[in-house]
Protein backbone atom coordinates (compact mmCIF):
# COMPACT_ATOMS: atom_id res chain seq x y z
CA UNK A 1 0.00 0.00 0.00
CA UNK A 2 1.34 3.52 -0.94
CA UNK A 3 -0.07 6.97 0.55
CA UNK A 4 0.86 10.07 -0.65
CA UNK A 5 0.38 13.58 -0.01
CA UNK A 6 1.65 15.59 -2.46
CA UNK A 7 2.94 19.00 -1.94
CA UNK A 8 4.03 21.65 -4.31
CA UNK A 9 7.77 21.20 -3.14
CA UNK A 10 8.18 18.51 -0.93
CA UNK A 11 6.10 14.81 -1.37
CA UNK A 12 5.53 12.50 1.73
CA UNK A 13 5.12 9.37 1.24
CA UNK A 14 4.17 6.16 2.92
CA UNK A 15 4.87 2.64 1.67
CA UNK A 16 4.56 -0.67 3.60
CA UNK A 17 7.20 -1.77 1.28
CA UNK A 18 11.19 -0.24 0.62
CA UNK A 19 10.07 0.65 -2.75
CA UNK A 20 11.75 3.83 -3.62
CA UNK A 21 15.73 5.01 -3.17
CA UNK A 22 16.94 5.05 0.35
CA UNK A 23 18.07 8.88 -0.54
CA UNK A 24 14.29 9.67 0.43
CA UNK A 25 14.15 7.47 2.95
CA UNK A 26 12.90 9.79 5.82
CA UNK A 27 12.56 6.90 8.72
CA UNK A 28 11.15 3.29 8.93
CA UNK A 29 8.92 2.42 11.88
CA UNK A 30 5.62 -0.02 12.72
CA UNK A 31 6.45 -1.69 9.46
CA UNK A 32 6.28 0.91 7.48
CA UNK A 33 8.75 3.26 5.35
CA UNK A 34 8.40 7.35 5.62
CA UNK A 35 9.99 9.24 2.28
CA UNK A 36 10.52 12.65 1.83
CA UNK A 37 10.65 13.17 -2.65
CA UNK A 38 10.92 16.57 -4.20
CA UNK A 39 8.04 16.66 -6.03
CA UNK A 40 9.70 17.56 -9.21
CA UNK A 41 10.43 13.97 -9.77
CA UNK A 42 7.52 12.09 -8.06
CA UNK A 43 5.90 11.39 -11.86
CA UNK A 44 9.47 10.14 -13.18
CA UNK A 45 9.18 6.99 -10.22
CA UNK A 46 5.83 6.43 -11.65
CA UNK A 47 4.04 5.81 -8.47
CA UNK A 48 1.02 4.70 -8.22
CA UNK A 49 -0.59 5.69 -4.81
CA UNK A 50 -3.68 3.57 -3.47
CA UNK A 51 -4.75 7.18 -1.73
CA UNK A 52 -3.49 10.41 -2.63
CA UNK A 53 -3.80 14.09 -1.66
CA UNK A 54 -2.75 17.18 -2.56
CA UNK A 55 -1.87 19.99 -5.46
CA UNK A 56 0.39 17.25 -7.41
CA UNK A 57 -1.58 14.20 -7.39
CA UNK A 58 -5.19 13.09 -8.84
CA UNK A 59 -6.35 12.94 -5.21
CA UNK A 60 -8.30 10.58 -4.05
CA UNK A 61 -8.96 12.29 -0.44
CA UNK A 62 -10.01 15.85 0.40
CA UNK A 63 -6.40 17.61 2.62
CA UNK A 64 -8.22 19.07 5.43
CA UNK A 65 -10.03 15.17 5.95
CA UNK A 66 -6.79 13.83 5.56
CA UNK A 67 -5.43 16.35 7.91
CA UNK A 68 -8.09 15.18 10.84
CA UNK A 69 -7.99 11.99 10.66
CA UNK A 70 -3.62 12.08 10.84
CA UNK A 71 -3.79 14.74 13.67
CA UNK A 72 -6.46 12.11 15.69
CA UNK A 73 -3.61 9.43 15.50
CA UNK A 74 -1.21 11.54 17.32
CA UNK A 75 -3.11 12.06 20.67
CA UNK A 76 -3.96 15.43 20.19
CA UNK A 77 -6.31 17.11 22.67
CA UNK A 78 -10.26 16.75 22.70
CA UNK A 79 -9.99 21.04 22.36
CA UNK A 80 -7.26 21.07 19.56
CA UNK A 81 -6.32 23.39 16.64
CA UNK A 82 -3.57 21.88 13.88
CA UNK A 83 -1.89 24.21 11.83
CA UNK A 84 -0.65 22.56 8.31
CA UNK A 85 1.70 25.16 7.09
CA UNK A 86 3.17 24.21 3.59
CA UNK A 87 5.16 25.41 0.82
CA UNK A 88 2.29 26.37 -1.24
CA UNK A 89 -0.41 26.62 1.15
CA UNK A 90 -2.07 27.15 5.18
CA UNK A 91 -4.71 25.38 6.69
CA UNK A 92 -6.26 24.97 9.82
CA UNK A 93 -9.12 22.97 11.51
CA UNK A 94 -10.48 23.15 15.14
CA UNK A 95 -12.10 20.03 17.08
CA UNK A 96 -13.96 20.92 20.13
CA UNK A 97 -14.85 18.04 22.07
CA UNK A 98 -13.28 15.46 19.79
CA UNK A 99 -15.08 16.76 17.21
CA UNK A 100 -14.31 18.60 14.33
CA UNK A 101 -15.57 22.19 14.68
CA UNK A 102 -14.32 25.32 12.73
CA UNK A 103 -11.46 25.40 9.59
CA UNK A 104 -9.94 28.06 6.91
CA UNK A 105 -7.83 27.25 4.08
CA UNK A 106 -5.47 29.89 2.68
CA UNK A 107 -4.44 29.29 -0.79
CA UNK A 108 -4.28 32.47 -2.40
CA UNK A 109 -1.21 34.36 -0.76
CA UNK A 110 2.28 32.85 -0.88
CA UNK A 111 3.34 35.34 2.12
CA UNK A 112 1.78 32.95 4.71
CA UNK A 113 3.78 29.76 3.38
CA UNK A 114 7.37 28.37 2.94
CA UNK A 115 7.89 28.82 -0.72
CA UNK A 116 9.05 32.83 -0.11
CA UNK A 117 11.38 30.90 2.95
CA UNK A 118 12.57 28.63 0.28
CA UNK A 119 13.82 31.05 -2.06
CA UNK A 120 14.61 33.95 0.11
CA UNK A 121 17.26 31.24 1.30
CA UNK A 122 18.47 30.28 -1.66
CA UNK A 123 19.15 33.83 -2.90
CA UNK A 124 21.00 35.03 0.17
CA UNK A 125 22.70 31.37 0.80
CA UNK A 126 21.27 31.24 4.51
CA UNK A 127 21.42 28.03 5.85
CA UNK A 128 17.89 27.14 8.00
CA UNK A 129 19.73 26.43 10.62
CA UNK A 130 21.20 30.17 10.58
CA UNK A 131 17.85 31.52 11.40
CA UNK A 132 17.26 32.36 15.11
CA UNK A 133 14.37 33.96 16.81
CA UNK A 134 14.12 37.27 16.62
CA UNK A 135 11.93 39.41 18.94
CA UNK A 136 11.13 42.00 16.00
CA UNK A 137 9.16 40.97 13.14
CA UNK A 138 8.60 42.19 9.76
CA UNK A 139 4.78 42.64 8.57
CA UNK A 140 4.02 40.05 5.74
CA UNK A 141 0.57 40.43 4.75
CA UNK A 142 1.91 40.90 1.29
CA UNK A 143 5.19 38.76 0.27
CA UNK A 144 6.14 41.54 -2.38
CA UNK A 145 5.89 44.23 0.69
CA UNK A 146 7.94 41.82 2.59
CA UNK A 147 10.86 40.91 0.64
CA UNK A 148 11.50 44.63 0.11
CA UNK A 149 11.86 44.72 4.10
CA UNK A 150 14.29 42.34 3.90
CA UNK A 151 16.14 43.79 1.07
CA UNK A 152 16.05 47.38 2.77
CA UNK A 153 17.38 45.86 6.08
CA UNK A 154 20.34 43.88 4.63
CA UNK A 155 21.12 47.47 2.60
CA UNK A 156 21.24 49.34 5.94
CA UNK A 157 23.62 46.70 7.08
CA UNK A 158 21.63 43.80 8.56
CA UNK A 159 22.55 40.61 8.02
CA UNK A 160 20.29 38.60 5.76
CA UNK A 161 19.89 35.62 7.93
CA UNK A 162 18.56 38.15 10.66
CA UNK A 163 16.45 39.74 8.20
CA UNK A 164 14.63 36.35 6.93
CA UNK A 165 14.27 35.82 10.84
CA UNK A 166 12.48 38.95 11.24
CA UNK A 167 10.26 37.81 8.20
CA UNK A 168 9.72 34.13 9.61
CA UNK A 169 8.46 35.70 13.29
CA UNK A 170 6.11 37.77 10.70
CA UNK A 171 4.80 34.77 8.76
CA UNK A 172 4.36 32.95 12.30
CA UNK A 173 2.43 36.28 13.86
CA UNK A 174 0.16 35.80 10.68
CA UNK A 175 -0.39 32.02 11.15
CA UNK A 176 -1.47 33.16 14.89
CA UNK A 177 -4.26 35.06 14.03
CA UNK A 178 -5.18 33.28 10.82
CA UNK A 179 -6.14 30.52 13.06
CA UNK A 180 -7.70 32.83 15.39
CA UNK A 181 -5.35 33.30 17.92
CA UNK A 182 -5.77 29.64 19.88
CA UNK A 183 -3.75 29.16 23.58
CA UNK A 184 -2.04 26.26 21.81
CA UNK A 185 -1.31 25.18 18.43
CA UNK A 186 -0.22 21.09 16.91
CA UNK A 187 1.70 21.93 14.15
CA UNK A 188 2.04 20.22 10.90
CA UNK A 189 4.18 20.56 7.62
CA UNK A 190 7.41 21.63 6.82
CA UNK A 191 7.64 24.63 9.22
CA UNK A 192 7.77 21.30 11.81
CA UNK A 193 11.59 21.10 10.90
CA UNK A 194 11.70 25.12 11.04
CA UNK A 195 13.20 26.17 14.44
CA UNK A 196 13.04 29.57 14.24
CA UNK A 197 8.89 29.51 13.11
CA UNK A 198 8.38 27.51 15.72
CA UNK A 199 10.50 29.82 18.08
CA UNK A 200 8.66 32.70 16.87
CA UNK A 201 5.21 30.94 17.10
CA UNK A 202 6.29 29.86 20.33
CA UNK A 203 6.04 33.46 21.77
CA UNK A 204 1.83 33.90 20.89
CA UNK A 205 1.28 30.23 21.91
CA UNK A 206 2.03 26.75 23.05
CA UNK A 207 3.37 24.57 19.93
CA UNK A 208 3.64 20.77 19.42
CA UNK A 209 5.19 19.78 16.21
CA UNK A 210 3.14 16.45 14.64
CA UNK A 211 6.12 16.43 12.08
CA UNK A 212 5.36 16.67 8.39
CA UNK A 213 3.54 13.18 7.55
CA UNK A 214 0.31 14.00 9.28
CA UNK A 215 -2.00 14.03 6.34
CA UNK A 216 -0.01 10.85 5.17
CA UNK A 217 -1.03 9.50 8.62
CA UNK A 218 -4.61 10.33 7.97
CA UNK A 219 -4.76 8.93 4.45
CA UNK A 220 -4.38 5.49 6.19
CA UNK A 221 -7.69 5.59 7.76
CA UNK A 222 -9.00 5.90 4.10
Amino acid sequence: MIYLDAGTTYSKLISDKNCFSNDYLSSFKNGFYYYIIPSNIIKSLNIKADFSCGHMADASENEIIALAQGAKKYGIDDDAVILDLGSRDAKWIKFKNGKFHDMDWNTSCASSTGATVEMLLKFYDINPEDLKFNEEKFSVTCGIFGMEKIMDSISSGAEPAEAVSKFVHGIAFNAWNFCKKPEKIYLSGGFCENRCLIDSLAKYCDVVSLGRFVLCTGLMSG
